[in-house]
Order: C-alpha cells, then structure tokens, then sequence
C-alpha cells in the first residue's frame, strides 16, 4: 500500500493535471480508508480552486511608455539606417571607380603602348602604377576600415598630381584627354577621404543600445 507522502504527491500531481506517478486505483484506494490522506485532498482541492478564482493581479498599462520610448529612440535608428545605406553607396561608386581605373591601366600595362608615344617601359611603368592605385580603391571597397591607411598615399599623389597636370596642360605638354582621365584618381581619393571620415564618426548611441522599453 503507498505511503500517505507518496498519495499526497500523487493528489497534488492530479490538481495540476500532471501524471501522478502511480495507479489511479491505489490513489483512490488508499483515499478510501484513510482519512488524513483525504482531509487532505479536500483542503487542497478547496485552495487550489479558490486560487484558480481569484481574481488577477492589476497590470500597469505601458502604453505611454512604449509610445515614448519608440519616439525616443526612432530617430536614431533612422539615422543609423540611412548611415550604413550611404556608406554603401560609397562603396559601390568607389568599386565602378577602382574597376575604370583599373581599365585605364590594364592596355599601358599588357601592351606597351601609352598615351604621347612614351616608349615601352615607360608605359609598362605607367600602367602598373594605376592598376595598383585601382588595387588600393577595390581593397576600401572591400574593407572600408582600410582607408585611413592608404588615404596619406593616395592623398599625396593627387596632391602633387593635379598642379602638375594644370601646368602641364597651361604649356601644351599633356594632352586634354590624359588630363581628363586623372580625374578619375581624384575622384576615387574623394570617395576613400569620405569613407575614412565617416569611419571615424561615432556610431549612434540608439544603434549601439537597440531600443529598449521601460520596464
């Protein structure tokens, strides 16, 4: 015969519509001759059913504190959005300018010929040059956290490149469309000077935090 702990475990078990553990015949056997086990089973019964009634705990209404909070933090998640959007689009111009550059360099560079009849290595030079200056735009293309690195190069060469050209065009040493084709360097030396400055911006504090609700 089961012990009255073993029957009351059971009983309680029954109450929450859990498996009792045993055979509901030797529950109710054992319920049938001793009366402790059954006093028990009432009072437990009766508490569990005035419990199940009563009625429930008042919850605070935090509809006004949702509201806001998302109008609090809204914004900032909009401006982070916008933010990784526009520092795609970066990448995107900086990949078509890298892939032109790139382009420009490739025929001096395979074949030897070049602009103004420079001779051979002349040529070859020239195009290694630019298809490595494409190399650098692809690689903050690919890894924006690199243009903080190559912007001092790069910068330098547009620097020192662009009075040149202006002076060389001034006296008829350069012609228009080798002029024009620089541009293309200093606008990809733009787009790495833009992606390293916005890399270097803080990140805002509801993109980093998430939104999060009072409790």
């Amino acid at each position: 015969m089961a012990s009255c702990p073993t029957v009351r475990e059971a009983l309680s078990a029954r109450l929450d519509g859990e498996p009792l553990g045993m055979p509901a015949e030797a529950l109710d056997q054992h319920l049938a001759v001793c009366q402790a086990c059954a006093g028990w089973a009432d009072a437990a019964a009766s508490v569990t059913r005035r419990v199940r009634l009563g009625a429930a705990p008042d919850v605070p209404d935090l509809t006004a504190a949702v509201l806001t909070a998302l109008q609090r933090e809204l914004p900032g998640v909009a401006a982070a959005a916008r933010a990784r959007l526009a520092d795609a689009a970066l990448r995107v111009v900086l990949l078509a300018v890298a892939v032109a550059q790139a382009g420009l360099a490739w025929p001096a560079l395979a074949s030897g010929t070049a602009s103004m009849s420079a001779p051979v290595h002349v040529a070859h030079e020239t195009g290694a040059w630019n298809l490595a200056i494409a190399a650098a735009f692809l690689a903050v293309a690919a890894a924006p956290r690199l243009a903080a690195g190559g912007l001092p190069f790069l910068a330098t060469f547009a620097a020192l490149l662009v009075p040149v050209t202006v002076a060389d065009l001034a006296a008829g040493h350069v012609h228009a469309d080798r002029a024009v084709a620089h541009l293309l360097l200093v606008t990809g030396v733009v787009l790495v000077a833009t992606v390293a400055w916005r890399g270097r911006r803080p990140r805002s504090a509801a993109a980093v935090r998430g939104l999060r609700v009072p409790a």
